[in-house]
């Protein structure tokens, strides 16, 4: 197994949920083998609450966690990505910055729980399917043999765990 490090991006609209989630999903669970950042196209400026209360009531790191610009990561002296994903599918059809090292990408869209309404114990509900869904996706993820696989393969694996269960693309009429 090699000791390199991964930078991993999650990527949604406004950078207050979802990709918030993965990023902390895969601090976490990462084994110290991935970097993960999330950022996003109109970051509305702060994380959801329900977000950062899911991540704390699973022991899931929110700390430093912010709302912020895709633009911090295509800069020339921002890290540079070996992945990309986009968790939303406004965010997968926006024309993105080009990274920097040309990174893998996939799309991987799952429901907003941000535009669930009622209560709060449903808004609650819908953010612990939010992040386990992710957390599925990011374990598939980790589990991937990356430092021996081919390219081509393993864009056709990152595609594949996109649309695994709960992905907006299995939907009829979403591309």
């Amino acid at each position: 197994m090699s000791d390199r490090i991964y930078n991993v991006l999650f990527l949604c609209t406004g950078n207050s949920a979802r990709s918030i989630l993965a990023e902390s999903i895969l601090r976490k669970d990462g084994d110290g083998r991935f970097r993960s950042f999330s950022a996003g196209n109109t970051p509305k400026g702060q994380v959801n609450p329900f977000a950062l209360r899911v991540l704390e009531s699973l022991d899931y790191p929110a700390d430093g966690m912010r709302s912020k610009s895709w633009t911090e990561f295509a800069a020339a002296d921002a890290p540079v990505m070996d992945f990309v994903f986009t968790v939303c599918d406004s965010a997968a059809g926006e024309s993105c910055p080009i990274w920097p090292g040309q990174p893998m990408t996939a799309h991987w869209g799952i429901e907003d729980p941000s535009d669930v309404e009622g209560p709060d114990l449903t808004k609650h509900t819908a953010f612990l399917t939010a992040f386990r869904y992710l957390k599925n996706r990011i374990a598939a993820f980790t589990a991937l043999p990356i430092d021996s696989i081919d390219q081509l393969s393993l864009g056709t694996k990152l595609r594949e765990i996109g649309r695994s269960d709960g992905a907006t693309s299995n939907r009829p009429g979403v591309a």
